[in-house]
């Protein structure tokens, strides 16, 4: 039996709690709740974190370490940064946590059909207390890393998402606005990896003017990392919300994909063929598809969404389109909607997603872009 103070399973009937499950395990509680096709998973709550924080005497080191911090020394910011997360990284969790992090792992396995010596990779993600809130500017500044297989991957890579509070930029970001480090806490979204064959965000009103009149969808072949962090020009498409007919659309070149490698078990980068790049990734179907559960979501929360979605190869058509993440829109959302308003800032991380074609922008990696575990490791 799983104590739901550190695990709760996302389908677990329990109330979204923000200040336990963060902006991006609550979501998905949520989603779920509200019937959407959402990847089963768990989160690692934020309990979880402030025990291992409270038991192993890193409170303490942290307050120390933090104390009287300039947050214009940046050569000093990253030797803490780097003490701080390498502390998070190595003190012991406590027993009752590994226990229950164990058996969470193994009914997600047993729900996903994964056996021992099959088992089904899983995404590990971080959820921030202080992500995702509609005057956050700094969400996304935490882990994501994919495609990872077995308890040891998976408990290791928690802990990367625990110390990801702890990275040079998230700790002056902090300093800069004053926010203070008490209460600051990580839960962390364990989830299904999804096998995509198409991926990318949509978000449910024209980025370029805040038309909220228009459903924007950026897609392209595999995993959806590559579209959030702008390492490939996606195709991009601008919708009626109402009708769900194509205004106007881009063919992007999309040169490349993260696709899984049988032979090694992880995401491996593929150029794409000459001939996938000058066709668009979604059908017809597909696109009116992604544009409805965009407008699902938006429904759902009540304001205009940011929505991350996939393709699953391994579910038939017409039933594999799933919802990984759906967050508040944050550029135009306190601002009423301008047809002629100018072209906004590049997209903050607070959402993770970056519409350079859309407004004529330059994509902005930045920490958006994920952390695959295959990759050298950098400190999403």
């Amino acid at each position: 039996m799983h104590d739901t103070r550190y695990i709760q399973f996302f389908d677990g009937g329990h109330e979204p709690e923000h200040a336990l499950l963060g902006g991006k395990c609550a979501s998905l509680v949520s989603l779920t709740a509200a019937g959407m096709p959402v990847p089963p998973g768990f989160a690692v709550t934020t309990a979880a974190y402030d025990l291992f924080v409270a038991e192993s005497g890193l409170a303490a080191v942290i307050a120390e370490e933090l104390a009287g911090l300039d947050p214009d020394d940046v050569a000093a910011i990253d030797v803490i940064s780097a003490r701080i997360r390498e502390q998070i990284c190595t003190r012991e969790v406590p027993a009752a946590l590994r226990t229950q992090t164990h058996l969470a792992l193994a009914d997600l396995q047993q729900r996903c059909g994964g056996a021992a010596g099959a088992e089904v990779p899983v995404a590990v993600r971080s959820s921030a207390t202080a992500e995702d809130l509609p005057d956050a500017s700094f969400a996304g500044q935490q882990d994501t890393y994919l495609w990872l297989v077995g308890v040891e991957a998976v408990t290791e890579h928690i802990r990367r998402c625990w110390a990801s509070l702890y990275t040079s930029r998230a700790i002056t970001y902090r300093l800069r606005n004053g926010i203070p480090d008490e209460g600051l806490s990580m839960a962390v979204a364990v989830q299904k990896m999804v096998r995509a064959r198409v991926a990318g965000v949509a978000i449910t009103m024209n980025p370029a003017t805040g038309d909220r009149s228009k459903i924007a969808i950026d897609a392209s072949w595999g995993v959806g990392e590559m579209v959030v962090s702008g390492q490939v020009t996606p195709d991009n498409l601008l919708l009626d919300k109402v009708m769900l007919s194509v205004v106007s659309e881009h063919i992007g070149d999309k040169h490349a994909e993260l696709v899984p490698d049988a032979a090694t078990g992880a995401l491996v980068e593929r150029e794409v063929e000459a001939e996938r790049r000058v066709v668009r990734c979604l059908s017809d179907d597909e696109v009116r598809a992604v544009a409805a559960i965009a407008k699902r979501a938006e429904r759902h929360y009540g304001c205009p969404q940011d929505v991350e979605w996939a393709l699953d190869a391994d579910l038939p058509p017409g039933e594999d389109l799933l919802l990984l993440q759906s967050r508040p829109e944050t550029v135009h959302s306190a601002a009423a909607p301008a047809s002629a308003a100018p072209a906004p800032a590049p997209r903050t991380p607070s959402s993770g997603f970056s519409f350079g074609s859309f407004a004529g922008l330059a994509a902005t990696a930045g920490s958006a872009a994920a952390t695959l575990p295959h990759h050298h490791s950098h400190t999403h």
